[in-house]
């Protein structure tokens, strides 16, 4: 008995279907997955009797909750340029879904997070539901957001891209489409509906009929999001946090604190570079700014304390927001350190 494929693909009328497939891992994205995405939407293209893509995810507990984690910690442990490989094919597909010349229809069902995002938010409809829970949690692990995270979260309105990557905090569906990360409410009993039209029409503007308000993002919170994370630094986002008398700003401070300090800071730093920048450029920093931060001893020992132990307990270094020095941050964004990784070459 051989195993299943880890992409499912099928055309049904009109419509070119993805189901990426390990739902065990809530279709956490590999590198063989990558291809496999890429040749499907190559194959997809040249075929005049698909018109559009649809994305989905096996299982019931989400479209994908990111990238294979253990299999980048493990590397980073080896002094390994697997990562790096991964990454490199990686963010060429997140580009060429944005470029995608066919409608692309995400349905972020369930966990989508981290590289999740990078296979549905840069797609031309993007779909969320009852149960969509959207995050890049990147600063937990001693990471940062990617897979043109950065590029995302620096053109979300209301400071919201600021909240959202330094707490990594999770979010549903109204607060996904009020940071311009997704496009339409779905309810999740009509999805079965919604593809099957799909697939008869080929055309991306039935979601209209299936499309319903959202709710209120945030707890009607919004004003008081983009008030706090006006702020030139991480220190001063914190301060102004603090200073507001509400259990948001207290989960949001709590959240960051805990957070790796390094990750922290170039996170903010790269949400604000990434606002002048193409998706294509973003990427490219971001790809210097993933390697980088992969020989970071806080990858590591992040991965290690949220997913590997699981005890939760980090030990950061540095230790504290006051001992990351500029001088680090710019060094991490800069140039790549390891002359055996080559560049990405996306502009």
């Amino acid at each position: 008995m051989t195993d299943a494929p880890e992409v499912l693909t099928e055309i049904r009328g009109k419509a070119g279907i993805i189901i990426l497939n390990r739902p065990k891992a809530m279709n956490a994205l590999n590198h063989n997955m990558v291809g496999l995405m890429a040749k499907a939407l190559k194959d997809y293209e040249d075929n005049d009797a698909v018109e559009l893509v649809i994305l989905q995810g096996a299982g019931e507990r989400g479209l994908c909750a990111g990238g294979d984690i253990i299999a980048l910690y493990n590397d980073a442990r080896n002094d390994g340029v697997e990562g790096a490989k991964f990454w490199y094919d990686e963010y060429h597909l997140n580009l060429a879904i944005s470029e995608y010349p066919k409608p692309y229809v995400a349905l972020m069902a369930g966990i989508v997070l981290g590289g999740g995002i990078g296979v549905s938010a840069h797609g031309s409809h993007r779909i969320v539901t009852d149960n969509t829970r959207v995050g890049m949690p990147e600063t937990g692990i001693g990471f940062v957001p990617d897979v043109g995270g950065s590029y995302l979260l620096s053109h979300a309105p209301d400071n919201l891209g600021i909240h959202l990557g330094l707490t990594g905090i999770h979010v549903g569906a109204p607060e996904a489409i009020a940071a311009e990360m997704a496009d339409y409410y779905v309810p999740q009993d009509d999805l079965p509906a919604l593809v099957d039209k799909l697939c008869e029409t080929g055309s991306p503007d039935v979601i209209a009929e299936f499309a319903r308000p959202a709710g209120e993002a945030f707890d009607g919170n919004l004003s008081e999001i983009t008030a706090a994370y006006q702020a030139d630094s991480v220190a001063e986002i914190l301060e102004h946090l603090d200073a507001t008398d509400s259990d948001w700003a207290r989960d949001a401070a709590n959240r960051i604190r805990r957070n790796s300090p390094t990750a922290v800071k170039v996170t903010l730093e790269s949400i604000r570079r990434a606002a002048t920048m193409s998706l294509a450029e973003a990427l490219e920093e971001e790809y210097r700014v993933s390697n980088n931060m992969h020989r970071e001893p806080d990858f590591v020992e992040g991965v290690r304390a949220q997913v590997v132990d699981k005890d939760r307990n980090p030990t950061w270094n540095p230790a504290t927001l006051d001992d990351v020095s500029d001088e680090s941050v710019a060094a991490i964004i800069g140039n790549l350190r390891d002359n055996r990784i080559p560049p990405l070459n996306l502009t």
